[in-house]
């Protein structure tokens, strides 16, 4: 298995100091280097109050910057607000001096405040998206081409990424889709599974610590009606002790391990990407996220591998 972080910048509820968030997200990029992992993604997001970062390729190229072996990568780029020339030139830059180690995630979005920030029909996100990653193909064949505007059949992308929130049942529904559609495809399918996970001495201390955090997260999907979450009637079903099992993987490090292997011999994946820091509540502190990722090289990912 390969193992990667995805940080969420933000720094709630105003948006202040984001420039130490920034100095603390690559100290926790190369200690989870020098600890075993093999990647670190980060997301976008426009005009959020928390002063969520919104352009994930730049906060990756500072990683790069600070990295020697560490992939960096988007999860995800919002392709529907931006010129996919655009992006693949940026993209491009950023493998020159990453000296090729960049991975770009694309995304169709689901906040509406991100789509009226840029004017762009929410409505329309679908097509657009499919417009862009034909365009971005082209780009990087190296040969001339013309696009006329049509709207074409996607065509899947090298490996499908499951959101951390998502159950083990609807990942599973989610990989026998992609399987199906990639081998129709003539793709090889490959999966990556972004999970929420945080390890720790014991199940109370993670819960202690982690807890509050992820759950911050989850009420706002909650509220924002994510398929996710739309069967929870009533605040008496959002708790923890309701939503960690066969979604989170939380824990003492066997029970990690455990959990790690269970979800790969269930979906096949062999790339785990690990969201410890929220946007959301700001936290955990960064002191702790550098031990839990300490706490992952040293007593998870060696029996991953």
């Amino acid at each position: 298995m390969k193992f990667g972080l995805y940080s969420s910048i933000a720094n709630p509820p105003r948006g202040e100091d984001l420039d130490r968030s920034i100095d603390q997200v690559i100290a926790e990029a190369q200690l989870a280097e020098a600890s075993g992992f093999d990647s670190c993604f980060f997301g976008e997001h426009h005009q959020d109050k928390d002063g969520f970062l919104p352009s994930p390729l730049i906060v990756a190229t500072a990683v790069a910057a600070h990295t020697r072996r560490l992939r960096v990568g988007t999860s995800v780029i919002l392709l529907p607000l931006h010129h996919p020339v655009h992006v693949a030139e940026d993209v491009i830059t950023l493998d020159l001096v990453s000296k090729g180690r960049v991975i770009l995630g694309v995304g169709i979005g689901y906040q509406p405040s991100d789509f009226r920030a840029f004017g762009v029909p929410m409505e329309h996100r679908t097509a657009i998206f499919e417009e862009s990653v034909e365009i971005l193909r082209h780009c990087w064949t190296g040969e001339p081409f013309s696009f006329r505007g049509k709207h074409y059949t996607l065509r899947l992308a090298d490996a499908f990424v499951a959101t951390p929130s998502t159950n083990m049942k609807n990942t599973m529904g989610l990989v026998d889709t992609y399987t199906e559609a990639a081998r129709g495809a003539g793709r090889p399918p490959e999966f990556v599974l972004m999970r929420d996970a945080w390890v720790a001495r014991t199940r109370a201390e993670a819960d202690a610590v982690y807890g509050p955090e992820v759950m911050a997260a989850y009420r706002y999907y909650w509220e924002n009606r994510l398929a996710e979450f739309r069967d929870i009637k009533a605040d008496a079903g959002f708790t923890l002790e309701n939503l960690a099992p066969d979604r989170l993987i939380l824990g003492d490090p066997e029970t990690c391990v455990r959990e790690f292997h269970r979800w790969k011999d269930a979906t096949g994946a062999d790339y785990f990407l690990l969201r410890l820091r929220h946007a959301h509540s700001g936290g955990p502190p960064h002191e702790r996220i550098m031990e839990a990722i300490k706490l992952f090289g040293d007593r998870v990912l060696p029996y991953c591998k």
